[in-house]
């Protein structure tokens, strides 16, 4: 695949610049995505807010609306329709996803059981691979809507994948030998 600016010189003389920023959660991906659409002419297409919208709302919702199921005065309410639950995700909080998500562990601790969390693992990796093939479409989307020359596409945390390597270890091996499965 060509890259779409071969040169330092091509990236800065084009009249509409496309970049996706990888890296590891807590990096600064979605500080730096931030700064450039306060600058005033770049699109913010944030791959975590598309998980957690158009591929993760219901799912999201969901997980929401059992807790609340869970304490009688609440549940009364959602039955009848009296009250609305829903998340409030936003580019800066995350966390209705990453609650979703969950930590595989002790139930009564919080912890999910361990075929629940890959079940939930499962959905992301399928929602993020779909927020991603969605990027082309923001790139149209961020011109012809919004009138954006730019777009910077802030990608998720977890396409990254850490990989221990020492001249003794092969990169293809995805833990320290001491972690290996036996």
């Amino acid at each position: 695949m060509a890259l779409l600016y071969d040169t330092p010189d091509a990236w800065i003389s084009a009249p509409e610049k496309r970049l996706s920023v990888f890296g590891m959660s807590g990096l600064g991906k979605t500080r730096l995505a931030s700064l450039m659409r306060e600058a005033g002419d770049w699109f913010h297409y944030s791959i975590d807010y598309r998980i957690g919208t158009a591929y993760m709302g219901e799912h999201i919702t969901d997980n929401l609306k059992r807790q609340a199921m869970q304490v009688p005065f609440l549940a009364d309410l959602l039955r009848s329709d009296s009250i609305y639950i829903g998340s409030n995700i936003t580019f800066g909080n995350l966390a209705p996803l990453s609650t979703f998500l969950g930590k595989p562990g002790d139930t009564a601790r919080g912890g999910l059981p361990f075929e629940e969390y890959m079940r939930r693992q499962d959905l992301h990796r399928r929602a993020e691979i779909n927020a991603l093939l969605d990027t082309p479409t923001f790139i149209s989307r961020a011109r012809d809507i919004y009138g954006y020359p730019h777009v910077i596409c802030d990608t998720g945390g977890s396409i990254c994948e850490v990989r221990w390597w020492t001249p003794r270890t092969p990169p293809t091996r995805c833990c320290p030998p001491s972690r290996q499965a036996r």
